[in-house]
């Protein structure tokens, strides 16, 4: 189980990417996306990197995965989501401070969440009627 945090500029941006860590990364979320305060995502971002951020977010959110770190890195690596994504494992000293944050935190909401659905099925009616 890994912890992943996205950092973007916008809610959309935020939940996009969501959405393609979901679909595209065909990652298995386990729980609801937490909204998290921009400027604590930046500084945890900045202890797992061990540097200084190049840019600031202006939205965070977080979840947890049912994959381990390095599956969730490696399909992370072959998408291109619109906001920023770091995979948190346990082995990071900021891990346990962030899953406390995530559970008094509240969740991430305030656009329509799209189900993904990969079985799509046609409803349209093939076959004409001569009368």
């Amino acid at each position: 189980m890994a912890l992943i945090l996205i950092r973007g500029d916008n809610k959309t941006k935020v939940f996009n990417a969501i959405e393609d860590v979901e679909k595209h990364a065909d990652l298995n979320i386990i729980s609801n996306p937490k909204t998290l305060d921009s400027k604590v995502a930046d500084k945890f971002v900045s202890k797992i990197l061990n540097a200084d951020l190049k840019t600031v977010s202006k939205v965070a959110a977080a979840f947890l995965i049912e994959e381990n770190p390095t599956v969730a890195i490696s399909k992370i690596r072959s998408i291109h989501p619109p906001a920023h994504i770091t995979v948190v494992s346990d082995e990071y000293k900021v891990y346990e401070e962030l899953l406390e944050i995530l559970y008094s935190s509240s969740n991430f909401n305030g656009l329509n969440y799209k189900v993904s659905n990969t079985h799509t099925i046609d409803y349209k009616q093939t076959k004409t009627i001569d009368y």
